[in-house]
């Protein structure tokens, strides 16, 4: 079993910076691919960022790239994502996943591709 708990979210102006946390208990993720989702009001879960055991292959959405920067310690069950220059279309909720399946990066994508997520953290990003 794997609980997921983020943390950081809060209330920030446009051009601003956030960073969030994604604890991991119940066993270690050090073999786990983990990755960033957000949620908007009344819209679908959309990707943000997914990052390998390692650290060192990520992806991004395209909103976010040049923004965001996924990272992990390689041998700490914690992944964060360090979020600069925040829009208002950031404005979300933000979920951290894990799933224990070799990283491609195109299928972390997906949501049925990972099989824990936590419950969330708010961002919200004023103009």
């Amino acid at each position: 079993q794997v609980q997921l708990v983020e943390s950081g979210g809060g209330l920030v102006q446009a051009g601003g910076s956030l960073s969030l946390s994604c604890a991991a208990s119940g066993r270690t993720l050090s073999s786990y691919a983990m990755g960033w989702f957000r949620q908007a009001p009344g819209k679908e879960r959309e990707f943000v960022a997914s990052v390998n055991w390692s650290g060192i292959s990520t992806y991004y959405a395209d909103s976010v790239k040049g923004r965001f920067t996924i990272s992990r310690p390689k041998a700490k069950n914690a992944m964060y994502l360090q979020m600069n220059t925040l829009k208002p279309e950031d404005t979300a909720v933000y979920y951290c996943a894990a799933d224990s399946s070799p990283y491609n990066a195109i299928k972390t994508m997906a949501l049925d591709y990972w099989d824990y997520w936590g419950q969330g953290t708010q961002v919200t990003v004023s103009s």
